[in-house]
């Protein structure tokens, strides 16, 4: 694949998760338990158990910080498509996303948001990494 491509792709996927990811952390932020509710909405036809529904808390505020982490990440791979070290970043913060997200669904409770999340959250740390391979050489 040659550079141009490569560079292109990398700003479309950088742009584009930015944008979601700024986006969620909002919905986050402005309606925390708002996303859960979604989630048990669709858990509940499916037979599975309702997550339970935490308030404003101090995890808010983490959570705030880690997707505006992972929107600073996926803004600067989109900016500098030569710099592999935003994407191998981002793809680290996803996949860890993901593992724990599994974690908490074998060990905590089977809620259909931490399997989605595994899901999602795995799929994009993959992509961002096959990204971030291409751009070796």
């Amino acid at each position: 694949m040659n550079e141009g491509r490569s560079a292109k792709r990398s700003r479309v996927l950088g742009y584009g998760l930015a944008a979601v990811f700024a986006a969620v952390g909002l919905a986050f932020l402005v309606a925390p338990g708002g996303v859960t509710v979604f989630f048990n909405s669709l858990s509940r036809p499916l037979g599975m158990e309702a997550a339970p529904i935490a308030g404003r808390s101090f995890y808010l505020v983490l959570t705030a910080a880690y997707m505006s982490l992972v929107t600073l990440l996926a803004w600067n791979m989109a900016r500098q498509p030569k710099n592999r070290a935003y994407p191998v970043l981002l793809a680290q913060a996803k996949l860890a996303s993901s593992l724990i997200s599994f974690g908490f669904f074998a060990f905590h409770g089977p809620f259909l948001i931490y399997l989605v999340n595994g899901f999602v959250d795995g799929a994009i740390g993959a992509a961002v990494y096959q990204i971030a391979g291409r751009k070796r050489g």
